[in-house]
């Protein structure tokens, strides 16, 4: 009796113990998952998990929002803005045509969009006034005034950025140079837009997809988003290939750029990652590669500046 008790005994303490092993096992097994399903990445030239990647990535653009334009101007001594302005007149976008602009915070890329279509429009009106001499000056003043009121021909940008503070400068930019019309600001994620299929006519991301977890994924996104005919473009720090200019140039990233973010900006930090996120971004030929796995066809970049950026192009066809 006493040792059908104690058998009794040992099997109910052997079957605790190998209920808590198997419910810690379960735990670690799961654990040792969920890290496998996230993944690690890169942030700079640091190894973190793609969650850790993000929040530092919002962090990095939250600190410098607000000095976000100074020091473009600041870091590429104001080149910049010609790179910009290559991919509008790349875009060529005629009145009617429907923007979508990813990671465009403070809106360097939509208010060009505006003063290209609105150029496009003013032209198309000059020339429609010529066939019209009969016209007196009070009735062309009035179809000036009349088309300065909204963006020409129904045209629309949306700005789509994951980080508040840098759609926040956006806007009041926005307001400062009285853009309004045909303009709207929306908070979303490269990797998953708030945005129906085949939406847009074209889509932008400049100097923001090497800082997107998921690239292939932000790159699946933008051609969901474009409508049939559709073109993507995208305007990014490339592989430089001038063996000189890359020398100089890493030379500037490293040693200047760090400490001008520090002066300018107060964020070292910050400025460090940027400057390392472009070299842990894909050259040229293996972004190309990754356009043209999204589905994109005619897939083709344009080096500027001894291939310091790059203009990559592909259609929704």
């Amino acid at each position: 009796m006493a040792a059908s008790i104690g058998a009794v005994a040992c099997r109910a303490l052997h079957s605790r113990r190998y209920g808590k092993l198997l419910s810690i096992g379960r735990g670690l097994f799961s654990g040792a998952r969920c890290l496998v399903a996230e993944g690690e990445t890169h942030f700079g030239f640091q190894n973190v998990s793609e969650t850790e990647k993000g929040e530092k990535v919002y962090h990095v653009f939250e600190s410098v929002a607000k000095k976000y334009d100074i020091m473009n101007d600041s870091m590429s001594l104001g080149v910049h803005r010609l790179w910009k302005d290559i991919l509008l007149h790349q875009m060529n976008p005629y009145p009617g045509t429907q923007l979508l602009d990813v990671a465009g915070g403070t809106g360097d890329i939509a208010f060009r969009f505006i003063n290209y279509v609105r150029s496009q429009w003013e032209h198309q009106i000059k020339q429609k006034l010529k066939s019209h001499q009969n016209l007196s000056w009070q009735e062309i003043s009035k179809s000036y005034q009349e088309e300065e009121l909204k963006l020409p021909g129904g045209s629309q940008v949306v700005v789509c950025d994951i980080n508040k503070e840098m759609l926040k400068v956006g806007k009041q930019k926005a307001q400062h140079l009285g853009y309004s019309e045909g303009l709207s600001w929306v908070v979303g994620n490269a990797e998953e837009l708030p945005f129906n299929d085949n939406k847009f006519d074209v889509y932008t991301i400049a100097f923001g997809i090497r800082n997107v977890t998921h690239i292939d994924q932000a790159l699946q996104e933008a051609y969901r988003v474009l409508k049939p005919g559709g073109r993507f473009l995208c305007l990014e720090f490339s592989q430089v290939n001038n063996p000189l200019i890359s020398r100089l140039y890493d030379l500037y990233s490293f040693q200047v750029i760090p400490v001008l973010g520090e002066i300018i900006a107060g964020d070292w930090k910050s400025y460090q990652y940027l400057v390392e996120s472009i070299r842990r971004f894909p050259a040229q030929e293996e972004f190309k590669a990754m356009v043209e796995d999204a589905g994109f066809l005619k897939v083709e970049y344009r080096n500027l500046t001894s291939g310091i950026v790059a203009i990559h192009s592909g259609f929704k066809l």
